[in-house]
């Protein structure tokens, strides 16, 4: 039993890893991927248990419960999340969310009732199924919703942190299996062995670039080289097998529209956008004889959305107003082209001159937080019907 558990343990903690690593920003990934890790500690306390004795083994016992029922707290965060983007979730999401969150209850419930009929070693085994399944629903959720393609990167950082783990697990399991047996010591330097790894693999790129910046720090050409290739090979993999822009239907295109103008600041991430396969992207890149690599395409779509903000200004009526004929123009271009940021704490108004000041107190007086986020799905909506069109996409259909 103990084997199993271990298995659920490197599995949890590397979806809980990935779905991290897809976007640390967006709030279902987070909740999930934080849920994920959480139970994972908790499988590996469960593993360490019953090879435990004295102090360390009530220890073990005290925590582990707790820190089984604790991740459900981020499951009902996740599900909040969820249930904030009814409009955008596929039934088939929806309807696999609520059976897994009922299944979940039922789960919970039996673990935390002393005189439950199932063993508690199955029942921990049965949690750990469902949050991997609910972390997959997660990932599918979040690839579909970004028009980008989930199997090939899903499965290449599966297979990278399997065979690390493997690879250097064996490592450990062979002086367990010649020398020492199962010990408390040995079955944790396992556990650490494992988790180590798979961190490694699943953030690999991430901490590549960490340390491009140490070890390349007097060589910038290089560094930047470097982050290129691998912002290549990210947004290839995650556009491999995606739609292509034609293919996509209006509602599609402009949920992509307003996904893009949320990662205008990012261009690595906005390169994985299938919006950058445009063929008026690539008309324009081959226009001004630019390469044609993923982060010049981002760098061009960027371009374009900036032209779509700038085509809703009202003619002839200075920088800035505040009627209802300015509301999609501000809401697209003063956050997402200038780079204010209203609602935070940190953001001050040094340094803003006219327009820019203008609309950052107009902003933080007059419009809420969700106001301004409703204005812009509407402004981004109006910008996907103008992409649509000068791209020729709307006469196809």
């Amino acid at each position: 039993m103990w084997f199993m558990t271990l298995v659920a343990y490197a599995f949890a903690l590397w979806l809980g890893l990935y779905l991290l690593s897809r976007n640390p920003a967006d709030p279902l990934l987070r909740a999930a991927g934080a849920g994920l890790i959480l139970l994972a500690v908790a499988l590996a306390a469960q593993t360490l248990q019953p090879f435990a004795v004295g102090a360390t083994a009530g220890a073990l016992a005290w925590v582990a419960r707790p820190l089984l029922v604790a991740p459900a707290f981020l499951w009902l965060v996740a599900v909040i999340d969820l249930r904030s983007r009814d409009g955008q979730l596929q039934p088939l999401v929806a309807r696999a969310a609520l059976v897994l969150t009922l299944f979940l209850a039922l789960l919970v419930g039996l673990v935390l009732w002393p005189l439950s009929p199932i063993p508690q070693a199955w029942l921990v085994l049965l949690l750990a199924v469902d949050w991997l399944l609910f972390g997959f629903v997660a990932a599918y959720y979040d690839a579909q919703s970004s028009g980008e393609a989930l199997w090939p990167d899903f499965l290449r950082s599966l297979d990278y942190a399997f065979f690390t783990a493997l690879f250097f697990g064996a490592q450990v399991a062979l002086v367990m299996w010649l020398a020492t047996g199962l010990t408390l010591p040995m079955l944790s330097l396992l556990l650490l062995t494992v988790g180590s790894a798979i961190f490694l693999a699943t953030w690999g790129p991430a901490l590549a670039s960490l340390a491009d910046r140490v070890a390349l720090a007097h060589f910038p050409q290089l560094r930047r080289e470097r982050s290129a290739l691998r912002a290549e090979s990210e947004a290839r993999t995650r556009l491999e097998g995606a739609k292509a822009p034609a293919h996509l239907s209006q509602e599609e295109f402009a949920r992509l529209t307003r996904r893009a103008y949320s990662q205008m600041g990012n261009l690595p991430r906005l390169a994985s956008n299938p919006l950058t396969r445009l063929d008026m992207v690539t008309r324009r890149l081959a226009e001004r004889g630019a390469a044609d690599t993923a982060l010049e395409r981002a760098a061009e779509l960027r371009q374009l959305l900036i032209e779509g903000a700038v085509r809703l200004k009202p003619r002839e009526q200075g920088e800035f107003g505040t009627t209802d004929e300015w509301r999609h123009y501000n809401a697209l271009y003063f956050p997402y082209v200038a780079g204010l940021k209203p609602y935070s704490r940190r953001a001050t108004q040094d340094g803003l001159h006219g327009a820019e000041a203008e609309a950052m107190e107009w902003f933080r007086s007059q419009v809420p937080q969700r106001t301004l986020y409703n204005w812009q799905t509407a402004a981004a909506k109006l910008v996907a019907r103008d992409l649509r069109q000068r791209a020729g996409l709307e006469s196809r259909e």
